[in-house]
């Protein structure tokens, strides 16, 4: 991976564990992803107006059958991981589902796309996997808690963080070919899937107006960051991918475990803190191998 991309992949994953940071105290459900969605509609508008006007009009049915597939998983990825927040801790769903997307989203690029992993690469691999593990409890995992409410929040947690991990491999592949494969503009990408998005959950806010406008009031402050934040991060990534192999760009990018693990344990009060900083210090090592590899 060239220093360019590596410096994209880790300024990428400051922002985003940023953003999820604020999605996690917003405490919200899918009117905060269409909150979140339209606020990055609007304040992003002005640049996607400027490029679709010479970009969208050399589209054809493949670019917006992805652009589709994109919205989709897209929209249940946002339903999923804000479900997932309010029913456990973040630094169970979040590491799961940042550690499995990775990891599911490197085999594929390799069986689809025709990527070859180095054993840098490889080793790489290895140690962002180990890393989310210890991040997400390690081997308590496997040892349910004696309190049954905490017992039901993991197990909740490790549910939510498999399918999110699962959204995010689908996408990251389907985006990952988009921008490297049909060369579509990777801000072009992102806000037009963003837009198709809000054709898909925008109902959610439609059906209950007054409800949404109680709801508005509480979250519109994260809203707004994660609105701005989270299209930069993941627009950052894409970039990366069209000068670096899918199978390290997938993988490195969860250097935001690093930063979710500090953040997520010093500003949400969440424990094992230890083991959780052990993990990020695993990941840190396995993104350092897959930038020489």
């Amino acid at each position: 991976m060239s220093p360019f991309a590596l410096c994209l992949v880790l300024l990428a994953g400051l922002i985003h564990a940023s953003w999820n940071i604020a999605a996690k105290k917003a405490g919200g459900d899918a009117h905060f992803a269409v909150f979140s969605g339209m606020v990055g509609m609007v304040v992003w508008a002005p640049l996607g107006i400027w490029l679709g006007l010479d970009e969208v009009p050399r589209w054809n049915a493949t670019q917006w059958g992805m652009l589709a597939l994109s919205a989709c998983v897209h929209a249940l990825y946002f339903v999923v991981l804000l479900r997932g927040y309010r029913k456990a801790d973040l630094t169970v769903v979040y590491p799961l589902a940042r550690g499995l997307g990775p990891l599911v989203s490197s085999l594929a690029a390799v069986l689809l796309l025709g990527e070859r992993l180095t054993i840098w690469g490889a080793l790489g691999l290895v140690g962002v996997v180990l890393g989310v593990f210890l991040i997400a409890g390690g081997p308590s995992l496997w040892r349910a808690p004696r309190d049954p409410v905490n017992a039901a929040r993991l197990h909740a947690g490790l549910r939510y963080g498999a399918l999110t991990g699962l959204c995010i491999a689908c996408y990251t592949v389907a985006d990952g070919y988009s921008v490297k494969v049909l060369l579509i503009s990777p801000f072009m990408f992102d806000y037009a899937s963003n837009v198709l998005r809000m054709g898909l959950m925008g109902s959610t806010v439609l059906r209950d107006l007054p409800a949404a406008r109680v709801l508005w009031r509480q979250q519109w402050r994260y809203a707004l960051v994660v609105g701005i934040l989270s299209p930069v991060s993941y627009v950052l990534v894409l970039y990366a991918v069209q000068t670096a192999p899918l199978s390290h760009v997938a993988p490195a990018r969860e250097v935001s475990m690093l930063f979710a693990a500090l953040l997520g344990g010093h500003l949400l009060g969440e424990g094992q803190r230890g083991t959780r900083l052990l993990g990020a210090g695993c990941i840190a090592l396995g993104v350092v191998a897959l930038a020489l590899g």
